[in-house]
């Protein structure tokens, strides 16, 4: 019961400013990765036949024409058809990845830095060569450094 009062009765001390500006720095490098994964990840090229907008536009002229006089059963497949076309035309229109690349190779190598995050894990992600280069993220031997300058996970002996 003391305990819990004083919990309850301790002042914080407020962040400093240069505490705050690192967490919204740390979270919208978060973002801009997050988001280019997420692009990448929507625009990686999926197995079988590939569907481009002008074919899915076309897809949709022809269920408009067959639906006043399909069966019931048909009709109810082709407004289906309908709603998944508008929903991934919808969805292939909305991402800039050209905009979200450029927000991750801002802030790619100092998350990387941060995070521990290694070369060949970005590329396991699935981004490309070419982005990390950009991003100045080399391909390298080295185990990631800790803030003391020494490799990640080993103790001096």
């Amino acid at each position: 019961m003391i305990a819990m009062a004083n919990a309850k009765t301790r002042k914080r001390t407020p962040m400093s400013d240069d505490h705050k500006a690192a967490l919204a720095r740390g979270r919208e490098e978060g973002r801009a990765v997050r988001l280019y994964l997420e692009a990448i990840e929507q625009h990686r090229p999926r197995r079988g036949r590939q569907r481009n907008q002008a074919g899915m536009e076309r897809r949709l002229a022809t269920i408009q024409a067959k639906l006043p006089e399909a069966d019931p059963l048909s009709r109810l497949h082709l407004i289906q058809e309908q709603a998944d076309l508008e929903a991934e035309l919808k969805r292939s229109g909305t991402t800039d990845l050209d905009s979200l690349e450029k927000d991750f190779v801002k802030v790619a190598k100092a998350y990387s830095e941060r995070k521990g995050i290694g070369y060949a894990t970005w590329r396991s992600a699935g981004v490309s060569a070419a982005v990390l280069q950009k991003a100045g993220i080399m391909r390298t031997g080295r185990a990631p450094r800790t803030a003391k300058g020494g490799p990640a996970g080993r103790t001096k002996s």
